[in-house]
């Protein structure tokens, strides 16, 4: 996780090196929402839970509709007194349209996860994969500075297990999970 956040601070200060309007950042609250976990083809009814969290995304345009996006986030909840969160970074391609000061896109991710649970001095960490897929609006507000009204996206979650205390856990996905993400938006 720390050579992510390294790699994206090394980035976000070389943008200004980038012609002008090819680099889009974003940074803003997102709210997570995992529905309902599947645990070896089982459905876990009330498993679902919300969480509140941060989104950082950077984008190169390599064309007036087309770019890459790297996207690195963090979700936090506290379920029956564990502290969890839920990281992830992500990459893929990105669509977009300018049209007057709005600009719609639609992207699709793929990348890794980690979840981490920790109670009374006792943490477990699992590692998986996610897949993103969605979109959003950006109002202008000026040339550098843009609003993003709003982000949704379809989230994909599949861990594998981990062992506590001599028991594992079996590995657990979640395809019924939404995130929602708002923000400020800078194009460089």
């Amino acid at each position: 996780m720390k050579k992510c956040v390294l790699l994206l601070v090394v980035g976000l200060f070389s943008l200004p090196l980038v012609a002008q309007d090819k680099v889009e950042v974003f940074g803003g609250y997102q709210y997570l929402h995992n529905g309902d976990l599947n645990v070896e083809g089982a459905t876990q009814s009330g498993s679902s839970q919300g969480y509140n969290g941060w989104d950082v995304s950077a984008r190169f345009n390599f064309a007036k509709f087309v770019g890459a996006e790297g996207d690195f986030s963090g979700s936090y909840a506290k379920i029956d007194g564990v502290s969890t969160h839920i990281y992830t970074y992500s990459g893929g391609p990105v669509v977009s349209a300018r049209i007057g000061s709005i600009e719609p896109f639609a992207h699709v991710l793929f990348g890794g996860a980690r979840l981490t649970g920790s109670q009374s001095s006792v943490s477990v960490s699992t590692n998986g994969y996610n897949v993103l897929f969605g979109g959003g609006v950006d109002a202008k507000v000026n040339r550098l500075i843009w609003i993003r009204l709003a982000q949704v996206d379809w989230f994909y979650s599949h861990f594998s297990g981990f062992d506590v205390d001599g028991q594992t856990t079996p590995s657990f996905s979640g395809s019924k999970n939404v995130r929602i993400a708002a923000g400020i938006v800078l194009h460089l």
